[in-house]
């Protein structure tokens, strides 16, 4: 799949059968197809370009945007389109990793995130980069955002709300009167356009006003903001995808972020991962394009060039990334288990455990968890197969013993304990339970 509405104009670029061309970005229509058919894709801050001669989707999402190959290009048709007069380039000062987004990723994050701090620190310095997250940061700064959660769900949804209200405003009297055969998907978006109240689209429009200042906050004027384009590769001709109810909530959770606060964003391509286009997006604070075309040309060759090494590398990039996957999602699993959230726990262990099942820490870990839900057949067997991975793991025997205990199993739940004080025999926890059971049941 070529991308999304302006898909056309982005496989003309992606073919070089032109140097250039046009889309229509409202939730995404230039960031996707770019993303999808591995070429450059801006969209520009909103109102930067005229939207003379377009017809509207949604007035103020819709966006003037361009394709390239070529990041000077790029820059140059934008420096016609936004009337830029002559200034000297700057190089940022600050680039920003949203953590959270990169959890969106179908892909290994690493893949893409490696690639653009390696590319940094090789032009900028490491001094430069910084780390955040984004979800809560929004919460905090954009208040508006508290009271439509409560009703109404998450950021992605504002970006909907508005489109299918503005949608409606523009176009509804032509369907009504016309009555055109339509999707059956769009005509339900059609049904529920009529529900929204204006109370909704008021709250909408502060958000957008508060995301705004929020980004702007953040970013200044020498800051970019790094995302995934996408959360999914390009599906395949066919495929069903980009139906499906998580293939929309993650591809709109990260194109709400510009569509929502106005500010300008490009697609960059990364080289390919699994045969598939890869790609990562900057964003730059509303009216901050001049310095996002700068950016990208400053960073393009570099950021080629890791990719290249990162596409190539000797390593085994499946295995590799499959336990940057496992050693996240333990961490995620650790998380939860301070929380007392014993069954995300579990499942976040488990997550590990098929991403990389030569873990002892991780069924070790698992086991923990069982133990505190009350599950301790699953425990003991976690537990063993901790030890049959590591001899030496302390804790698996340890919480190996309490499961037996549990069970009934006291010679065992002794022996666990014991062995665990040959291995570490400074061991308060194994030398107290050990004694504990042979004062009792010996």
């Amino acid at each position: 799949m070529p991308g999304g509405s302006s898909s056309g104009a982005a496989v003309a670029v992606a073919a070089d059968l032109v140097d250039f061309s046009l889309g229509i970005d409202t939730v995404g229509g230039v960031r996707v197809p770019s993303a999808f058919c591995g070429i450059l894709g801006f969209r520009p801050s909103y109102g930067a370009v005229s939207h003379m001669g377009i017809i509207p989707i949604s007035t103020s999402l819709d966006t003037v945007g361009w394709f390239a190959r070529d990041p000077k290009i790029l820059r140059h048709v934008g420096h016609v389109l936004l009337q830029l007069p002559f200034a000297a380039q700057r190089s940022p000062r600050q680039i920003i990793i949203a953590d959270d987004c990169f959890e969106l990723l179908k892909i290994p994050a690493d893949r893409v995130v490696q690639v653009v701090i390696k590319s940094t620190e090789k032009l900028f310095g490491r001094q430069v980069l910084k780390h955040e997250n984004l979800g809560e940061y929004f919460d905090s700064k954009v208040p508006s955002l508290k009271g439509f959660h409560k009703t109404n769900g998450e950021l992605k949804n504002v970006m909907r709300l508005i489109q299918r209200y503005e949608f409606k405003n523009n176009h509804n009297e032509w369907i009504e009167s016309v009555k055109p055969a339509l999707d059956p998907d769009i005509s339900a978006e059609i049904g529920e356009m009529l529900e929204i109240s204006e109370t909704v689209i008021e709250n909408c429009k502060s958000i957008r006003n508060e995301m705004r200042s929020a980004i702007s906050s953040l970013l200044k004027d020498d800051g970019i903001l790094v995302t995934p384009t996408t959360a999914y590769p390009p599906p395949k001709l066919g495929g069903k995808e980009m139906l499906s109810e998580d293939y929309q909530n993650r591809a709109f959770s990260l194109l709400s972020i510009a569509s929502v606060s106005g500010c300008c964003q490009v697609t960059v391509p990364l080289g390919y991962y699994d045969k598939c286009p890869t790609s990562v997006s900057f964003i730059a604070r509303h009216g901050g394009d001049r310095f996002l075309l700068d950016t990208v040309q400053n960073m393009y060759a570099s950021l080629q060039e890791q990719a290249d090494i990162a596409t190539k590398s000797k390593l085994s990039t499946n295995t590799f990334n499959q336990k940057q996957s496992a050693e996240i999602a333990k961490e995620k699993g650790n998380q939860a288990y301070k929380d007392k959230q014993w069954l995300k726990a579990i499942s976040f262990y488990t997550e590990a455990i098929k991403l990389n099942g030569n873990n002892a820490t991780y069924y070790s870990n698992r086991a923990a968890a069982y133990l505190e839900s009350g599950s301790f057949l699953q425990a003991e067997a976690d537990c063993t197969k901790a030890i049959n991975l590591d001899k030496k793991n302390v804790k698996a025997y340890l919480r190996r013993g309490t499961a037996r205990e549990m069970l009934g199993y006291y010679k065992e739940a002794i022996e666990d304990f014991s062995y665990a004080l040959v291995l570490e025999p400074t061991n308060k926890r194994a030398s107290l339970s050990a004694d504990r059971l042979r004062k009792v049941f010996m």
